[in-house]
């Protein structure tokens, strides 16, 4: 770049330099740190209006800080999230706020029209990492700044279930709000007799779902649906298991989107469905009834997750009957074109290869692949290759926290069936990431091992797994690459 920039004694990152309008802008390291520096065109020293740093000859120094972050989406268009509608989507979430830049070079390579979305988090691991919505928002933005991203992103609040979280994210700037109405949806209706579930339906929240029993049973009692390839048959078994499983999950989902749409005013959002963490499949009837049912409460959605068969358990491939899986996504999709069209969303996406080909194909591009704690694992990968040692112990105190933070997760790696720690030889441990049970152990246990302290209080792992992965972007951002196009191939036109 030539300019003024160019006159400076730093260490830019090549692939930041911009040069807008009003200005060149740029990241660079000194003393270790990055910092952001704007030099203003001749005339429009406005342009640094809102900036912190240190200004000299006209040309500002700041750190890399929520304002300066803040300020430098208002200036640079690309760098602000924006909706996605029914475009093939990728969110590639980022525990530790430092994935972003392989996630771009990952993008960047497959190209194929995919829409990224790099600000992801949801609130459980937010809380998890001691994370803020501020915070997984602007490491998103420094990552692709660094990277000279000007495409675009989404920005996901992932898994929101109460008002506060819409409330705490959309003030940060996120526009894709993934509603998570699990704890509404009742699993036990798939065992229940026709008795239970007559009394569960009647005990349903009528008025929120401005709707009857009898209505209900209307519409749907010996009714039957023809939808591309399938037949949705509706007996009354059916419909009242549907509305037992999911109607109080509608009613939230409603309540939700009424309260997001209000809140925005006039800033453009969209909203997600999530059922797909419960303990029984999602059938296609289930999801016809769901997707009427919302429909006529006047919810629109560019996203669906339901539960497929199988198991999508973290960080590993699909585990179940791939025959069985081709059928229930082609259900699932076909529902999805009638009623949207919308994307079927993958959650628990990460790491299945074998579902990548059979979504994208029966999907038709209208899909979502939803990743998280892969790259977590990636981190982890090149911790293993740069300080075995330290790996060995991160390793080590995994095996002691699985059984108590395995609760909240759908994984079945057991402790028996993974090495121990002092058993597997040093060039040896990265191959842990490749075992199904350490993997599991590994990928679930991330808020203890990043929260864990010293007698001292000190932290006893995280600050120096982040030192590394600082010291070391190439090799982060390499094996990331690497990872994430094997993701996004199969779903690149």
């Amino acid at each position: 770049m030539s300019g003024r920039l160019s006159t400076l004694s730093l260490q830019f990152l090549p692939t930041s330099k911009v040069e807008a309008a009003s200005a060149e802008w740029a990241l660079a390291r000194e003393g270790g740190t990055t910092k952001l520096v704007i030099a203003p065109k001749a005339g429009a020293e406005a342009a640094l209006a809102g900036f912190e740093g240190d200004r000299s000859d006209g040309i500002l120094v700041g750190p890399t800080s929520p304002g300066n972050a803040a300020a430098l989406r208002s200036r640079l268009a690309w760098l602000r999230p924006r909706t996605l509608d029914t475009q093939t989507s990728a969110g590639l979430g980022d525990r530790l706020g430092l994935a972003t830049p392989g996630h771009v070079r990952a993008v960047r390579r497959v190209g194929g029209g995919i829409a990224p979305i790099f600000p992801q988090q949801s609130i459980r691991e937010m809380a998890r990492t001691n994370r803020t919505p501020v915070e997984v928002m602007d490491d998103a933005t420094w990552g692709m700044f660094a990277e000279g991203w000007k495409d675009g992103t989404g920005a996901d609040a992932d898994h929101l279930k109460t008002t506060e979280d819409i409330d705490a994210t959309l003030a940060v700037g996120f526009t894709f709000f993934t509603i998570d109405p699990s704890a509404h949806v009742d699993s036990g209706a798939d065992t229940d007799d026709l008795a239970t579930l007559r009394t569960k339906v009647a005990a349903l929240p009528w008025a929120e779902l401005e709707d009857s029993e009898a209505g209900l049973r209307k519409r749907y009692v010996g009714q039957s649906f023809t939808v591309e390839h399938l037949r949705v048959a509706f007996d009354e078994a059916v419909v009242l298991r549907a509305a037992a499983k999911y109607g109080k999950a509608v009613s939230h989902v409603a309540k939700m989107s009424r309260y997001l749409l209000k809140t925005a005013g006039t800033r453009p959002v969209e909203l997600e469905v999530s059922v797909d963490e419960t303990d029984t499949p999602t059938s296609p009837a289930e999801h016809y009834w769901v997707a009427s049912e919302l429909r006529r409460l006047g919810v629109a959605w560019v996203s669906l997750a339901p539960r497929f068969v199988g198991r999508f358990e973290k960080g590993v491939d699909y585990i179940g009957n791939l025959d069985e899986l081709e059928t229930d996504v082609a259900a699932h999709a076909a529902i999805a074109r009638h009623f949207g069209p919308y994307k079927l969303s993958l959650h628990s996406g990460s790491d299945k290869f074998s579902v990548y080909p059979i979504a994208a194909r029966l999907a038709k591009g209208l899909v979502h692949l939803k990743t998280a704690g892969t790259s977590y694992l990636e981190a982890l990968r090149t911790l293993a290759a740069l300080d075995p040692g330290m790996f060995r112990a991160i390793y080590a105190f995994a095996r002691e926290r699985y059984d108590t933070d395995k609760a909240t997760y759908h994984v079945s790696a057991e402790l028996a069936k993974a090495p121990a720690a002092a058993a597997v030889p040093e060039s040896e441990l990265p191959g842990l990431l490749e075992h199904f049970h350490a993997r599991e152990i590994l990928h679930v246990t991330f808020g203890s091992v990043l929260k864990e302290t010293n007698p001292d209080g000190s932290l006893r792992f995280k600050d120096r797994l982040f030192s590394l992965l600082r010291a070391n972007p190439e090799s982060y951002a390499a094996n990331l690459e690497k990872h994430f196009v094997k993701h996004l191939q199969p779903f690149a036109r």
